[in-house]
């Protein structure tokens, strides 16, 4: 069983899941159903506290850096295994998400007036994030580049972005998400979390016609 507490609430009834936890500190409840996304999910920082209830069940009470939980009740333990999963490489991108970021890393000036690139592939300790520039006024701005952009993408950008910020050098970083398609979902999401959504145009990009690029 599974209850969110936070700007709304949820629940999942007691059922068999898949519940895991990861390296970076993220917990996430799956099921069978529904492809490769969780039924509900903490991302990291978060903390992880088990406690027993009084009828011998686990309660794992998982609390974000906002003070949002997951209340992830444990009735029977079917399979415990841990399995460190070493340094990742990255994701390897497409043909045409490359390319993409190539382009806009060209034409910094799609973002806005008075941008200027820093660097692609600007490392981090979870892996790179896509470009990291400066506005007008000196703010960093990392950018997450995608062809279709989904709620993972922003999740994505949501780390990179959380990890930054407490780099005193860096700090404040803001974040926008890049792709040629924005699903509502994910519009809403990286609206709600101060996050700049930009559509871009592959053809346009490459000077096939007159760019023309939408900041929202």
């Amino acid at each position: 069983m599974v209850d969110y507490v936070g700007r709304l609430t949820a629940h999942l009834p007691m059922a068999p899941r898949l519940l895991m936890v990861k390296a970076d500190g993220s917990v996430l409840v799956h099921s069978d159903g529904g492809s490769y996304k969780p039924l509900n999910w903490m991302s990291p920082p978060c903390t992880l506290v088990e406690s027993s209830l009084p009828d011998g069940e686990a309660l794992w009470t998982v609390t974000n850096k906002a003070g949002e939980q997951l209340l992830i009740t444990v009735e029977e333990v079917l399979h415990d295994s841990s399995h460190p999963l070493g340094v990742d490489p990255g994701l390897v991108k497409d043909g045409v998400e490359a390319h993409l970021q190539v382009l806009l890393a060209q034409q910094i000036e799609t973002l806005g007036a008075g941008y200027r690139l820093v660097r692609r592939e600007f490392p981090t300790a979870i892996g790179p994030v896509d470009i990291m520039a400066r506005d007008a006024q000196g703010v960093s701005v990392a950018v997450e580049i995608k062809r279709r952009g989904d709620i993972d993408g922003v999740e994505q950008l949501t780390r990179y972005l959380e990890l930054l910020n407490r780099d005193p050098l860096l700090a404040p970083v803001r974040g926008v998400f890049a792709a040629q398609e924005i699903k509502p979902q994910a519009r809403t999401l990286a609206i709600d979390r101060g996050i700049d959504c930009l559509v871009l145009d592959y053809d346009l990009l490459r000077g096939v016609d007159d760019p023309s690029s939408r900041l929202f």
